[in-house]
């Protein structure tokens, strides 16, 4: 039988507030235990919580971004269950009215070694608090509870069941990832959990209309986790239905190190967790007027931008659509070309999509941190555009000047001349490494003047080796054609 795969992602955005979502404690990472826990968070009697405006502005932006509705009016529902890390008993969140209410999410992903623009509707996004954190380890037998994320401000971003894949979920996953920073609404630290994912998996019979059973997999703190879970959980509900079993409604945990899933407990729904309005907090308003100010204080989106790169530096969409993955990128990208000229937009493009990420990616190294810096680039392409040195040469400088670590603006010449990498566009000395190389290659020579055109790469192949790779390829090939035509 062949079988579908549906998949729903949850995504728990942490806001980037200096305080918490309803009290002033602060929302810094890696304080003692229980040192940044507010009377509030701690849930004491007669405490009262306060919205933090902060985290409505954050949440209106990210409804700006995806094209949503953003609700005038939304609200706080109690949450109830049972749990040491949640001391209220309840945890504040939304529930019937999100503030933050469908909406798209665009991306890149390559199938099949082709790129294609794929789509996601949201659901909703919705306020919430955090919970704080069991502490499992080191403390004789016992755990210990660590309520300095209680009442961390989230927002909690839910999917339609749109992605078919654990592929298409990650890319997914990774453009929310990269808006959300873009914007400067949250971090993306995900070591910290800052940003964690948890998806909703089912399968189901390829051309049967009704979801399958889904089990939901909690807390996915990386890409690679999640794209593993996601593989483990289809192949295990997949042979669980083909051995006459039944798929449960569930939560599970993925465990990494044994690569996976497990059940935690029977999945909730709504009813079980008793939601009703907190009356503790009024209905959250928010006025055109607001929405205004904010849309006016917001960066340029990155569907913009992708557009500008198409419409202002001739890129093809492809181009464009990667380059602007990420805020960095684009960044650099532009002050490459700003250096380097609009003429040089494609082959900039071209060097960022190849040489820099792929060296990026193998060093483990974020754009912004690139010891090549932006205007160093543009030198090594304004360097290949005046015909100083071949694109083959050019990679040999590149590598030099990641390794050398220098933030010296003229580095690609320094190399260039230390290193002696020069194209040789002299005619006269090309002139006579093309003689020898025809006379020591006579076969070569025989064989293209008889009709085998492929004999002339071959030729091409030793007078470049003849030069070391520093003849200019266009000189050379002209001046080839001509003795090999005499």
């Amino acid at each position: 039988m062949q079988w579908e795969v549906v998949i729903g992602l949850e995504t728990h955005a942490q806001l980037s507030t200096e305080s918490k979502i309803f009290s002033g404690a602060s929302t810094r990472f890696g304080a003692e235990p229980n040192t940044q826990a507010s009377p509030v968070d701690l849930a004491l009697p007669g405490v009262l919580p306060v919205m933090n405006k902060g985290a409505v502005e954050r949440a209106i932006q990210f409804g700006l971004a995806i094209g949503a509705t953003i609700a005038p009016q939304s609200i706080f529902a109690r949450k109830n269950y049972f749990y040491p890390d949640l001391p209220k008993g309840y945890q504040i969140s939304q529930y019937e009215i999100p503030v933050v209410q469908g909406g798209t999410m665009s991306f890149v992903l390559e199938k099949d070694g082709k790129p294609e623009m794929r789509t996601v509707q949201l659901t909703r996004a919705h306020l919430e608090e955090d919970a704080g954190k069991s502490l499992h380890e080191d403390y004789h037998g016992m755990t210990g509870i660590d309520l300095n994320r209680a009442g961390t401000p989230l927002l909690e971003i839910v999917t339609e069941p749109d992605m078919r894949s654990a592929p298409e979920a990650v890319a997914y996953a990774k453009a929310l990832h990269s808006l959300v920073v873009w914007l400067g609404i949250c971090d993306g630290n995900m070591q910290e959990g800052s940003f964690r994912c948890d998806a909703n998996v089912s399968v189901r019979p390829v051309g049967q209309k009704e979801f399958g059973t889904r089990c939901e997999i909690k807390n996915l703190n990386s890409f690679r986790f999640l794209e593993e879970a996601i593989n483990y959980e289809v192949r295990r509900q997949i042979e669980l239905i083909e051995d006459g079993g039944t798929v449960v409604q569930e939560t599970r945990l993925y465990d990494p190190d044994r690569k996976e899933t497990r059940s935690m407990r029977s999945k909730e729904d709504a009813q079980d967790y008793r939601y009703f309005p907190d009356p503790d907090l009024p209905p959250l308003v928010i006025a055109r007027e607001w929405i205004e100010r904010v849309k006016a204080t917001m960066p340029e989106l990155p569907g913009a931008m992708r557009e500008r790169f198409v419409r202002d530096y001739g890129l093809p969409e492809y181009d464009a659509a990667v380059l602007t993955q990420s805020k960095a990128m684009a960044a650099y990208f532009e002050a490459v070309v700003a250096k380097a000229g609009k003429e040089q937009a494609k082959p900039a493009a071209n060097w960022m999509m190849g040489d820099v990420s792929s060296t990026l990616n193998r060093e483990g190294v974020d754009i912004a941190d690139a010891p090549v810096k932006a205007e160093q680039l543009a030198l090594l392409l304004q360097r290949i555009a005046d015909g100083t040195i071949s694109n083959k040469i050019a990679k040999e400088v590149f590598a030099g000047m990641w390794e050398a670590k220098s933030d010296a603006p003229g580095l690609a010449d320094e190399i260039i001349e230390a290193k002696g990498l020069k194209q040789i566009s002299d005619t006269g000395a090309l002139e006579k490494i093309v003689d020898e190389v025809l006379a020591a290659n006579a076969k070569s020579v025989e064989e293209y003047r008889s009709g085998k055109e492929k004999a002339f790469n071959a030729i091409i192949g030793q007078a470049m080796k003849a030069t070391k790779g520093k003849a200019n390829p266009a000189q050379l090939t002209e001046l080839l054609k001509q003795k090999l035509a005499g």
